[in-house]
């Protein structure tokens, strides 16, 4: 099981970014997929998931409204569109696999650094 994420980067205040991850060793049907970010001096943050069956999707109350998890079964990747996005959005953000949604994840991808600054 390996998860690649990209797509992180330095926005504006109110801009977007995309990000992906690219997952390999297994299919979506297999595993639900989240979003996670850690700020300096934070803990672990779950932001989106969404599910391996039926595609369901969470938000957290932070970015909701703002963000949009997607998956795309025939290129094996999820994306976390982020729009409106705040300072404090800034994070490195990860992206994780497990059967459901929520803590604890078994698989985890490498980061990705997302800046959002003037």
């Amino acid at each position: 099981v390996q998860l690649q994420a990209s797509g992180g980067g330095l926005v504006q205040p109110g801009g977007s970014l995309r990000l992906s991850c690219a997952a390999s060793g297994f299919t979506l049907d297999d595993y639900a997929i989240g979003w996670l970010r850690q700020a300096p001096g934070k803990e672990r943050e779950e932001v989106s998931c969404i599910s391996r069956r039926d595609g369901s999707t969470y938000h957290a109350d932070s970015v909701k409204g703002r963000f949009t998890i997607s998956r795309d079964n025939a290129e094996n990747t999820v994306y976390l569109q982020m729009n409106s996005l705040k300072p404090e959005d800034t994070a490195v953000y990860y992206c994780a696999a497990d059967p459901t949604c929520g803590w604890p994840y078994d698989y985890w991808g490498q980061g990705t650094q997302v800046t959002v600054s003037s």
